[in-house]
């Protein structure tokens, strides 16, 4: 028989790891001292004992090497375990080298600028919410020709749905469509967040449920949307160096709109896919 103290030391663990074994049931001691609790060993637990620190290196749970060891499941089911362990390091392996490109690209564009960006890019999902909105047409893209349009379109909605006895009830949200004319215009469409509750079928605005997007590429702009061609070109950096391609036009979620458009805060919203 071997002491605690012994038994950890043939097993590479420690005894505070022995004692928390044994309080789960994985590894109990042969013997406990019914007067001085003192735990004892047979040299032949060493052999249970080698198997849990296997399994633990392979990322198993200790629930898991307990279900291993104990209910001695089939050839089959321990291939299936196995294999979705594996497909959960390689998972985590691809997360960590979509991080490392991030780092990389990031220690280029302070290598190359001599300080830290000011543009920080989250990539996250969106979710569907549901806004009334108005349409125009905006010759161009590009922020001097989207800006005569958007104005007024807001302004409108604003006083249409005030007008019905709406409650806006989240940031207001531009987005973009390629125009039927496929002449460089787009279609600029204003929207307001509405709760649930709003149906639609309305002649003054449309009432509609935005869809909800997978994986976004976002950056916070501040101030006037006129000099928001940094933000995107910003943007636009991070998802061709970090594997990404763009899915579509960003959205645009006004978060703070002052009188002083130099305060403005806008969230860019551009869906992302990888290529």
């Amino acid at each position: 028989m071997l002491n605690i103290g012994d038994f950890a030391s043939h097993g590479r663990v420690s005894v505070r790891m022995l004692r928390h074994y044994d309080a789960i049931g994985l590894l109990t001691p042969a013997r406990v001292d019914p007067v001085t609790g003192y735990r004892s060993y047979e040299a032949g637990q060493l052999a249970r004992l080698n198997r849990v620190i296997a399994l633990k290196e392979l990322g198993f749970t200790l629930q898991q090497v307990r279900t291993v060891l104990d209910e001695q499941p089939t050839g089959a089911e321990l291939r299936g375990m196995l294999r979705l362990r594996r497909a959960q390091l390689a998972a985590a392996i691809a997360a960590d080298e979509q991080r490392l490109a991030r780092v990389e690209a990031r220690l280029r564009t302070i290598e190359s600028e001599g300080n830290m960006s000011q543009h920080d890019v989250v990539v996250k999902p969106l979710p569907s919410v549901r806004v009334a909105q108005l349409s125009g047409v905006a010759a161009s893209y590009q922020p001097e020709d989207i800006t005569p349009v958007i104005g007024p379109l807001f302004e409108e909605l604003c006083r249409r749905v005030a007008g019905a006895g709406i409650e806006e009830v989240g940031p207001a949200v531009a987005r973009y469509e390629d125009a039927p004319e496929r002449d460089g215009s787009v279609v600029v469409l204003a929207a307001v967040q509405v709760a649930p509750s709003v149906r639609g079928g309305r002649e003054d605005f449309e009432v509609v449920d935005l869809a909800p997007i997978e994986e976004a590429a976002t950056i916070v702009h501040r101030g006037s949307m006129d000099g928001s061609m940094g933000s995107i070109q910003a943007l636009a950096r991070f998802i061709d160096e970090n594997g990404y391609r763009s899915a579509g036009y960003a959205r645009e979620r006004y978060l703070e709109c002052p009188e002083d458009v130099a305060g403005w805060v806008v969230e860019l919203q551009e869906p992302v896919s990888r290529r």
